[in-house]
């Protein structure tokens, strides 16, 4: 009996050996076939894992910064108009002297456009004449250009004041703003120093307000003479005529020196407003 059982417990022993010998090895962090690693055993062994069901983010190159936008192109001078004249504006001299007061009486007419009455009796401008003719200094007896500036800021359309341009062209281009600024008339001292014409208006290339340089190409003009004229100035432009700097040029001249007494230098003379009054 006691033999038999020593040769069962052999074979048992034998037994165990064999199935161990056939069990597959596990590593301690490895699970068997069929299972899942948990999150918390892979990140012991620092293997990082996306989370289940999830794509790993693909790095990617920041994009260049886009070029400034390229500046805008400097404005180019246009033609520009300005003309304060409406019908009914102009009014004649009613004598050969008078072309002062029919000029102060037209620049009255281009600045008031609310209707509250025109500027041309005659008995008025004989008054105007007058008052002009008081306020000028050795006039050989009539009104001067500094008598006219001098009425015109006086009844209410100024201030104005005279000036002396030697050249032309910086003349028309004063005259032009001063209209452009003040939206009044601007006074033309013509035949060297004779005469009165009123500018009203004038055409450009560039608006006065944006191109400092701006050209004059023409010219809005009244003379009060019209339509007599002068045998040696040349006849007298019809009411609101657009004449070109040329054109203005046969009659707007230089005032002679001598013409009377001032402390203006020889050049062409404006009767010129004056803005922000």
């Amino acid at each position: 009996m006691t033999g038999a059982r020593s040769r069962l417990l052999a074979w048992l022993v034998a037994l165990a050996t064999c199935l161990g010998a056939c069990a597959p090895a596990v590593g301690i962090n490895e699970a068997p076939a069929g299972q899942t690693v948990p999150a918390s055993q892979a990140s012991a062994t620092g293997v990082a894992l996306a989370p289940q069901g999830t794509t790993a983010p693909i790095p990617t190159a920041t994009p260049a910064p886009a070029p400034p936008p390229a500046p805008a192109p400097p404005p180019v001078p246009q033609p520009y108009a300005l003309n304060l004249y409406q019908e009914g504006d102009f009014v004649p001299q009613y004598t050969f002297d008078w072309c002062v007061a029919a000029s102060i009486q037209m620049a009255h007419n281009l600045i008031d456009d609310t209707g509250g009455g025109t500027w041309a009796d005659s008995t008025q401008q004989g008054e105007l004449w007058e008052m002009a003719r008081a306020r000028s200094s050795n006039s050989f007896n009539g009104a001067n250009p500094l008598g006219w500036a001098q009425v015109l800021t006086e009844v209410g359309m100024g201030p104005y004041r005279v000036v002396s341009i030697a050249d032309y062209g910086s003349a028309l281009q004063t005259a032009a703003r001063a209209i452009a600024d003040t939206g009044r008339p601007v006074g033309l001292v013509m035949w060297s120093g004779r005469h009165a014409w009123v500018m009203s208006g004038f055409e450009s290339i560039g608006d006065p307000a944006q191109f400092p340089e701006f050209s004059v190409t023409g010219v809005r003009v009244q003379d009060p003479l019209y339509p007599h004229g002068s045998g040696q100035w040349g006849p007298s432009p019809e009411p609101n005529s657009l004449l070109t700097p040329e054109q203005l040029a046969t009659q707007f001249v230089v005032r002679e020196p001598r013409r009377w007494s001032s402390e203006l230098p020889a050049g062409h003379l404006l009767v010129l407003p004056v803005a922000g009054a």
